[in-house]
């Protein structure tokens, strides 16, 4: 098998760093401070009260909760307790997290104050039992100790990503995906001992867990803030030592416009992902002292695959740069390696790639064969082995640094009892790098239904990311190919070039 996983046992990273330098600071968030020694006292007392609330060995335990120090504790404790880490995203309705907590078969959802609404009715929806992260008895629990070591394949946690099939998938990423996936990060990075790591992305997706994790894993800090705010960022990189920091373009371009000044030195790597980024912004970010590191990666890569260095940010624009020393990366055409240069599927092998998809092992073997991932994503290599990404995911449209599935969003168009037809695709937009626009036909002697109506129709069934910035009415058929199969890209082109 390709760049199979070393068989070597690892320690809980939380522990381990207690040991070794229990006063250095492990998170900062909204003024309050863990050093290791309390965020391992921390996650014992959870991980024991988790084993008494009956939570069984690799059953997934689903968090829903905003960025802040409850779920930097659980990302630990769960594991801890010999569960699985499950975090859902906070922007989705109730009826997805309740699919998710189905598909699952969760038996607990932990929740924050701020969402508990979203969490009880998404859970009275999905059978399951809730309990909030501020509750008395995670700091009562018997402590958990870690064990000797952990086997570099049990899987840590489930991250739902969908495909542009529709419905998601529970992606299994083990201790060793996020093992190997922080020494491919420090060999391409480096670690600083006075590392502080900015995570001002959600930490439910995998960018912002990997954060916490690998800070873990090096002993390093990591800065969490509530949600991206540019002006508090922008404070944090000039006045709070910040280190390193993950964002995409639009956030980038959002923090330039708060201030015109330089960034300062202690800033020594800014990784950017959600797609090439626009030479402006990279020119923009070479006057201001800020290096930036474009990077490309998937959930089911454990984040990062390829990443751009400072030094090629121009001379490569629109690379995802070279595969991180941890993984190897294939393009294929048709069964076969393609040339430099030639478009095809993007396959990743290497010791970050996923264990598969929870309880689908009919997607786990079409999407790893042979241990290579297969992305669906297109690109091509140059004759020097830089990656370039064509396409995400064929129609995947990225807004807002938020993927958007086109099949997921006509599916709950068509639930409407008056539309026939649909066709989801992304335009370009200035703000969010793509708007999220829909080309429905209706069913024929149905009055057309006001716009207002469809957009009720959707919320309820979509988070609010997902929702289309416009919603034509078309009266011919959609473009189709002889099989049936909707031919997105001639809606879109059609739309791009003004009809």
């Amino acid at each position: 098998m390709p760049g199979a996983p070393l068989n070597v046992a690892l320690q809980d990273w939380v522990a381990l760093r207690a040991r070794t330098h229990p006063a250095h600071v492990a998170l900062e968030c909204s003024g309050e401070v863990w050093d290791y020694a309390t965020l391992e006292a921390r996650v014992a007392s959870a991980a024991g009260a988790l084993r008494a609330e009956g939570i069984e060995a690799a059953e997934p335990v689903a968090v829903l909760a905003n960025n802040g120090l409850p779920i930097a504790r659980f990302a630990h404790a769960i594991p801890r307790a010999g569960a699985l880490f499950m975090p859902l995203n906070a922007r989705l309705s109730a009826a997805e997290i309740a699919y998710q907590l189905q598909d699952s078969r969760a038996r607990l959802l932990l929740h924050d104050a701020g969402l508990e609404a979203l969490a009880r009715e998404a859970a009275a929806e999905a059978g399951v039992r809730t309990l909030a992260v501020e509750d008395a008895r995670w700091d009562s629990g018997a402590p958990v100790a870690a064990g000797a070591s952990i086997h570099p394949d049990r899987v840590h946690s489930v991250i739902y990503t969908s495909g542009t099939t529709g419905r998601p998938k529970g992606a299994l990423l083990t201790h060793g995906n996020f093992h190997w996936s922080a020494v491919a990060s420090a060999a391409n990075l480096g670690v600083e001992a006075d590392d502080r790591w900015l995570a001002c992305m959600p930490l439910f997706h995998v960018g912002g867990l990997s954060i916490l994790l690998r800070s873990a894993i090096y002993g390093t800090t990591a800065v969490i803030h509530e949600r991206f705010e540019e002006a508090r960022v922008d404070r944090a990189l000039r006045e709070e030592r910040i280190t390193l920091l993950s964002v995409v373009a639009t956030m980038l371009q959002r923090v330039f416009a708060v201030s015109d000044a330089p960034f300062p030195p202690t800033l020594r790597g800014v990784l950017l992902g959600g797609g090439p980024a626009p030479s402006p912004l990279l020119e923009e970010a070479a006057r201001r002292s800020m290096p930036v590191l474009q990077t490309y990666g998937l959930t089911e890569s454990c984040s990062q695959v390829a990443t751009l260095g400072h030094a090629d940010a121009l001379r490569k624009l629109g690379s995802a740069g070279l595969p991180l020393s941890t993984s190897t990366v294939r393009i294929e055409v048709d069964g076969r390696d393609a040339e430099a240069g030639e478009v095809g599927e993007i396959l990743v092998a290497g010791p970050t790639v996923c264990a598969g998809y929870l309880h689908r092992p009919d997607a786990t073997a079409a999407a790893i064969v042979d241990g290579w991932l297969h992305t669906g994503d297109l690109g091509w290599c140059d004759d020097e082995g830089y990656l370039y990404v064509a396409d995400r995911r064929d129609d995947l449209i990225v807004s807002g640094g938020e993927n958007v599935y086109p099949a997921e969003v006509e599916s709950a168009l068509l639930e409407h009892p008056a539309i026939e037809e649909s066709a989801v695709v992304g335009l370009p937009d200035d703000r969010w790098g793509a708007r999220v626009v829909a080309v429905v036909v209706l069913k024929s002697g149905i009055d057309e239904p006001a716009a207002a109506v469809i957009a009720a129709h959707l919320r309820e069934r979509l988070a609010g990311y997902k929702l289309p910035r416009e919603i034509l009415i078309e009266t011919a058929p959609l473009p189709r190919t002889a099989s049936g199969k909707l031919q997105r890209h001639l809606v879109r082109d059609r739309l791009r070039g003004g009809r």
